[in-house]
Parts: C-alpha cells; sequence; structure tokens
C-alpha cells in the first residue's frame, strides 16, 4: 500500500485548508438523524485502498449486516485522499462515511453532522481532541498510532545494540554502529518522497513531556533553540546526515522499495509512526524474512529518566452533513471501531479506551515508555501554530524546510545547522510576534 501522509501529524492540530464553495445545511428530511432509524443506503469513502481491493472491507460490512441488516454499505477508495476530498469536499456528494480530511475545526458544522457532546464521550474514546470543536465531537478516530523509530532488531542485534537508545547520542552511535557492523543503511529519510520526513514532527511533545507543545511552540519565538521538542527531533535527522549514517543519494529514495528493504535488512531504521510496522512485517514475511525482525522504538529523548511517546488517532471517521442515513453512517462507524477487528489486524492503538495495546507495541511495555496525548488548544489557540507556520512560511506539516534541512546537512546548500534554525527561528518569531 502506497501510503500517503497518515495523519499522525494531524493528531496535533489540523491543517487549516479553506474549502470554498460548500453549501452549508443538512438534509432536507428532519428525521434523517444519527439517532433515527438504523436503514438505507451508505458509502464509505476511505483512504484503505488496500482493505477495499483485497475485500476486508466487504468482510467487515457483511459482520455488520449480522447485526443491522437494512443497511446496504459500499466502499470507494481513494489512492490520493487527502487531495481528492479536499476537492470533492466543494461539493454535497463527498460519501455518508469519511474520514475527516484537511478542514478547519470551526468548518466542521458545515461539512460533518455533529454526534453529541465531547464530554459523553470521554469515558468511552481516545483521541477526541482532533474531532471536535466548541464542546461538540464530530469524529471517532478509525485507529491510533503511537510517534517514534520502526527499526530492524535483526540489524541492531548484529550492530551490538541490545537495548533501544533513550538520547539522541546513544540514537547516533547506535546508527554509526550499523554502519560499521553491518551492510544496511542505518537511517533511511525517504526524502524524495517526502511525506515520511513529516512523520517524525509527530513526536512534538514527546522529547520535553509538554502535552500543550503546539501552543507551546505557536507562542515561543525562537522554537529552534536547544532543548524544545522541535530542536530535538530536526537535530537528529540533521546530525544523522551530516555524519553520513543516512541513505548515500537521497534524491533516489523510493518508499514502497524502502518497506521491503527496512524488512529484509537493508536499511536498518525510519522515523516512522506506529502505522508502518504492519506494512514493514508484511514487507518482511513477502520477501523471505521474519515479521519478528521488526521493532518499534520511542523516540530518543528523556525526561527525568522517562521516556514519553505522543500517541494520537488516524483520520477520524465521521457523517456527512448530507447524508441521506445518517443513522446508519453514525451505526458504521460505532460498529467499526470497536467490532471489525480493524485494530486488532492492523497492530494500532483501538480508541476504545478498555481494550489493551497492540502487541507490535510491546517494547514500549518493556522499556517503561509512558504514552502521552497532546491535549486540545485552549479557546482562541485552536489553529494558533497553523497560523505562525502559514504566515512565516515553514511548512510544518509538509517536506520542503525538512528537504532544505537534509541538503544542508549533505553539503548540498550554503550553511550549516546553526545558520539555518536561526534563520528558522528569525522567520518565526516575525510571526509569532505579529500574531501574538
Amino acid at each position: 500500500m502506497a501510503r500517503t501522509r497518515m495523519a499522525a501529524v494531524a493528531t496535533l492540530v489540523l491543517a487549516g485548508i479553506t474549502l470554498a464553495g460548500c453549501a452549508g445545511g443538512g438534509a432536507a428530511d428532519a428525521d434523517n438523524t444519527i439517532d433515527g432509524e438504523v436503514k438505507g443506503d451508505i458509502k464509505v469513502v476511505t483512504w484503505r485502498t488496500d482493505l477495499v481491493e483485497d475485500g476486508t472491507f466487504q468482510k467487515y460490512a457483511d459482520e455488520f449486516n449480522k447485526t443491522y441488516p437494512d443497511v446496504n454499505v459500499t466502499f470507494e477508495g481513494i489512492t490520493d485522499y487527502a487531495g481528492e476530498m479536499t476537492t470533492r469536499m466543494s461539493t454535497n456528494n463527498y460519501g455518508d462515511v469519511i474520514g475527516i480530511p484537511t478542514i478547519k475545526p470551526e468548518q466542521y458544522d458545515q461539512f460533518l453532522e455533529p454526534l453529541g457532546d465531547t464530554s459523553s464521550f470521554a469515558d468511552t474514546y481516545r483521541f477526541l481532541p482532533a474531532a471536535s470543536f466548541d464542546g461538540t465531537q464530530y469524529g471517532i478516530a478509525f485507529g491510533g498510532n503511537a510517534n517514534g523509530v520502526v527499526y530492524n532488531k535483526r540489524i541492531f542485534e548484529e550492530a551490538g545494540i541490545t537495548t533501544p537508545p533513550t538520547t539522541e547520542q546513544e540514537f547516533l552511535d547506535a546508527l554509526q554502529a550499523v554502519k560499521d557492523n553491518t551492510d544496511a543503511i542505518p537511517l533511511y529519510t525517504n526524502y524524495k518522497d517526502g511525506w515520511p520526513l513529516t512523520q517524525s514532527f509527530g513526536n512534538l511533545g514527546s522529547v520535553t513531556n509538554d502535552p500543550d507543545a503546539p501552543v507551546t511552540m505557536a507562542e515561543d519565538p525562537a522554537p529552534w533553540t536547544e532543548g524544545s521538542d522541535v530542536y530535538a527531533i530536526d537535530s537528529l535527522l540533521y546530525d544523522a546526515v551530516s555524519a553520513g549514517l543516512t541513505e548515500p543519494d537521497p534524491l533516489t529514495t523510493n518508499w514502497e522499495q524502502s518497506k521491503v528493504d527496512l524488512g529484509t535488512g537493508k536499511i536498518g531504521a525510519m522515523t516512522l509512526g506506529s502505522w508502518a510496522i504492519s506494512q514493514m512485517q508484511a514487507a518482511a514475511e513477502d520477501n523471505g524474512a521474519s515479521a519478528d525482525d521488526i521493532g518499534y522504538m520511542a523516540f530518543p529523548a528523556t525526561v527525568d529518566g522517562t521516556q514519553y511517546a505522543v500517541v494520537g488517532g488516524d483520520y477520524n471517521l465521521a457523517v456527512s452533513k448530507h447524508s441521506k442515513a445518517k443513522a446508519a453512517a453514525w451505526a458504521w462507524i460505532q460498529w467499526v471501531v470497536a467490532d471489525s477487528g480493524y485494530t486488532e489486524a492492523q497492530g494500532m492503538i483501538s480508541p476504545v479506551l478498555d481494550k489493551p495495546l497492540p502487541d507490535n507495541l510491546a517494547g514500549f511495555t518493556d522499556a517503561g515508555v509512558e504514552l502521552m496525548e497532546i491535549n486540545a488548544a485552549p479557546a482562541g489557540k485552536e489553529g494558533l501554530i497553523n497560523e505562525v507556520a502559514d504566515d512565516s512560511q515553514i511548512d510544518l506539516y509538509g517536506p520542503i524546510y525538512r528537504q532544505k534541512l537534509v541538503d544542508i546537512a549533505r553539503g548540498a546548500a550554503d550553511g550549516d545547522k546553526d545558520s539555518y534554525f536561526a534563520e528558522l527561528n528569525e522567520r518565526w518569531g516575525a510571526s509569532v510576534e505579529k500574531l501574538g
């Protein structure tokens, strides 16, 4: 599966893309509400094209129909989900159940049916803030992911690394050991595809154990300063590239091939969300290696002796404002997140609070890693980090500034880490002062 821009970063705060031309308002039928009769036709529009194509979703629908026989469920998979849905939501025809794309929280009620008060879901579900606005819940996460580093345990063991590194220097030392003692590329950036470079930003908050990290960064006039989350995240990338511990030619990286290469031990590690574990395991097995070789570690940073890992929801499933079968759509969401077995099969964190962590995050338990969620921003600051990023023209959720960071680190662009971080701070600080 060509996974494009998982929503791990979006769990911190949704990017503010303005959608124009959408007619607001619900369906004309006043009885068509989420607490109505569960019947009718619903189309589920999804980014999981692989699960549409291999029949997994249809199996889910067959099971769902044992409880709700009067609902006809169909599926549409979209490869460029984020891009196409942004366009499609300018119309009234974007399915009945969708994964919320990058729309501003204050726009939720234009496009989505409210599910109820957020407080009424707090005892049942994780990952609520990303799909909540002004106390109203508009979506439930389809599953959850941790943020950190996926790695090949066999390669690390061959390099003499038997316990996961807990600091940047330990991590760089581990990568150097992989380079010195194996034939693997220690750390792979996926520079050419670009979006994998954005995945490390999902660790914002874990370095300093700050659940308010997006607001902290939005109000900091110089966040690329030692001691901050983003400084640590970007320093790790820069220092690894500068030390020659990444792929020799970043201009020729290939995402699909990188999964095979990590699974078979040609790559040591990649900084990705835990959603990637199952894909790496599948790539390993499909190419003669073992799924047991794939491990997952927290971002290498420690606060008072403890490591933290930010966890957050994947796309949030929501009911379209224009659905003609809202009760059926809401019933599907509740059933699929709790009873389909999706999160178990994908090795994801269930949004249902009383379900256990997946087996593939057992390493977190063994290492004493504490899970943390990012708090919802206080009123008036929900989109502040996006506003500062947009005004400063620093693409926090894109690859451009990180690709330049890699270019500087490998000697393909002028400057060094200090000069580039100073430039980022200057641009960011000017916008903080302007918008503060």
